[in-house]
């Protein structure tokens, strides 16, 4: 049995019964699908509809039937238009193959493309890791019968009390910090334990003092290497965290003193208030171009200003609305317009209300400075045991008199994010245990069979066999220490603390040069060297020099950090960090900015050939 699928042109059906045919739409209009396509057509090619009650219409065999019928008397135009649509709608019908719509258009991975979303591709990361470790496990069941090998998983287990007893001493032993800072807060401004003297110092040296014992404990105590790893980067996190604690406390007591000698305005310092330095912008007692600072300039001018419209316009006495200070201005401005004309003394009254508009303002930045920039707690509320114990426990390193918070714990994220953790830690042990430590190890038995006749040419193409040999291993290890690190557990940390901003890193990933990477890939360090190092450096050094400060405060870091590992100080990473300044200069000239994916691409060559350098030149040489 024939349907109106069947049809063609010229009106005849059953003709081409062979051929495949697509399956007729559904009508969109709900009077249109009431209509049943009868299978027999007329002579005249016309095909005849039935309709619900019996009525016959009959149409085109062209038409669709979804259109309002033309009627004779049409413009030309308007029939031509609608023939069209009803051949191009009978075309579709009949084509076997859709009709493909082309446009102009980039692919995903275009570098003009506006598409961002490549969750598709982490999750590849994963399945490929989980690959990784499921093929090792399996290699190593046929090899030795069990699925892991045991040199570093027995390390995690070797005196974990002494870690733990240890760890929990040295974050209680850093809250002397609170009771140091009381004392230089109660001290009087100028005397010999005010922060500006001896609390800073006094300060100084506990740091340096609780440094030098957390970092002697391990080598005392004959700790392994995993174990010297977690503890000494604990050890670097809770300095920062002191160190900022107490100096930014400290500027605050100064401030608070400032504050209260204005009560006194005749003999109190006058000096432009100090805004320490932020995240995001530098700030010094000349110099104030964070956004607070700003606002206390556009405030200051809006100030002076209406002050001198008021004094120059008088207002009336019936007034019920207006404040003491309008009251004192009109009655001002009234005793002055019943005065002789000024005399040369008119001067220094001038110059006495400019003075008292600058103690005003200087006394509003002071107090703006010892608020929160939520409005929520204000200095010295927050010397608090608990509030102390609030910002161990948040992950930043630069302390804030208060922070954002989320309303509640998201317990799955949290939960996710543990699991994360210790995933993470499991794939990092396997890549260490079957592509790092493998390579290591054959390379120091070559390198101490070689004969000391050519034992220079020798060692360099052991030691750059075992370098491109680490070259993949440490790539993976790089991006699992970042995930673990910065996604995972200061994520766990945030919503514990339910604290509010997670910018703990940006997209380092399309780095140009080191001075972009530094800044994107670890935030909170960042944001920590750049408030209390770079920008309380550079009022005193300028520019450059409070950028060779810094970088050679972090590389003495890093410095430590591996000799501690490693138990040998060769100097390697800290060379490496500090020849990133004339990379960085060479990277911004003319001939070299601007080129993107040149610079990017130089980035990371330079990064994982760096990372497998150092490690074979620490543990080899």
């Amino acid at each position: 049995m024939s349907t109106s699928a069947d049809v063609t042109a010229n009106g005849h059906a059953n003709d081409h019964d062979h051929v495949l045919r697509p399956r007729p739409r559904k009508p969109q209009h709900s009077q249109v699908s009431q209509f049943r396509i009868s299978s027999a057509s007329d002579g005249d090619g016309h095909l005849t509809l039935t309709q619900p009650d019996g009525i016959s219409a009959t149409t085109s065999a062209m038409t669709s039937g979804r259109s309002t019928p033309i009627p004779d008397n049409a413009p030309p135009s308007l029939k031509s238009l609608s023939t069209v649509r009803k051949q191009l709608r009978a075309e579709q019908r009949r084509r076997i193959f859709p009709t493909i719509e082309f446009a102009s258009r980039v692919s995903h991975l275009d570098p003009a493309s506006d598409y961002r979303d490549f969750h598709g591709f982490f999750n590849l990361f994963w399945i490929g890791l989980a690959i990784l470790g499921i093929t090792s496990m399996l290699r190593n069941m046929k090899d030795t019968g069990f699925p892991l090998r045991w040199q570093i998983w027995s390390l995690f287990t070797v005196k974990l009390w002494h870690l733990g007893i240890a760890d929990f001493l040295m974050v209680a032993t850093t809250a002397i910090s609170l009771p140091l800072h009381r004392a230089a807060r109660a001290a009087p401004h100028g005397s010999a334990m005010s922060w500006s003297l001896g609390g800073m110092a006094l300060q100084s040296i506990f740091q340096v003092g609780w440094l030098s014992l957390w970092i002697a404990v391990p080598f005392l105590l004959e700790w392994t290497w995993t174990s010297q790893v977690f503890f000494l980067l604990h050890t670097m996190v809770l300095l920062m965290k002191m160190h900022s604690y107490a100096f930014y406390n400290g500027h605050l007591s100064e401030t608070e003193k400032r504050l209260h000698e204005l009560d006194n305005p005749t003999a109190a310092d006058r000096r432009p208030a100090y805004l320490y330095p932020t995240a995001d912008g530098d700030a010094g007692p000349d110099e104030v171009p964070s956004v607070r600072s700003k606002g206390g300039k556009k405030r200051r001018r809006q100030q002076s200003r209406r002050r001198q419209q008021q004094k120059q316009r008088p207002r009336p006495e019936s007034d019920s609305n207006k404040s003491n200070d309008d009251e004192e201005i009109s009655g001002l401005t009234s005793i002055h317009n019943k005065l002789p004309p000024p005399s040369p003394g008119a001067g220094a009254s001038a110059s006495a209300n400019t003075s008292g508009d600058e103690v005003e303002t200087l006394r509003e930045e002071l107090a703006r400075e010892l608020t929160s920039p939520m409005g929520n707690v204000t200095y010295p509320r927050n010397l608090t045991w608990s509030n102390y114990c609030d910002y161990i426990f948040c992950p930043t390193l630069c302390y804030e008199i208060e922070y954002p918070r989320t309303a509640s714990i998201n317990w799955t994220s949290l939960i996710a994010k543990i699991v994360a953790t210790f995933g993470c830690i499991f794939l990092l042990t396997i890549i260490s245990e079957e592509f790092i430590l493998p390579v290591l190890v054959d390379a120091s038995t070559r390198l101490d069979a070689v004969p000391a006749v050519s034992s220079v040419s020798e060692s360099a193409l052991i030691l750059a066999e075992t370098i491109s040999w680490l070259l993949f291993p440490f790539m993976l290890t790089f991006l699992l220490v970042f995930l673990v690190i910065f996604e995972y557990i200061l994520g766990a940390f945030a919503e514990i603390t339910c604290f509010g901003d997670r910018h703990f890193y940006s997209d380092w990933w399309n780095s140009t040069d080191w001075m972009e990477f530094s800044r994107e890939w670890n935030v909170p360090v960042y944001s920590f060297l750049r408030r209390h190092v770079y920008g309380a450096s550079r009022p005193r050094v300028g520019k450059s020099g409070a950028t060779v400060i810094t970088f050679l405060i972090s590389a003495v870091g890093h410095e430590i950090v591996m000799a501690c590992i490693t138990k040998k100080l060769r100097g390697y990473g800290f060379v490496c960090q500090m020849l990133q300044l004339p990379i960085v200069v060479l990277q911004r000239t003319r001939w070299v900015r601007g080129r993107q994916t040149l610079n990017n691409v130089c980035f990371w060559c330079s990064m994982i050939l760096g990372l497998s350098l150092i490690c074979a030149l620490y543990v080899l040489v």
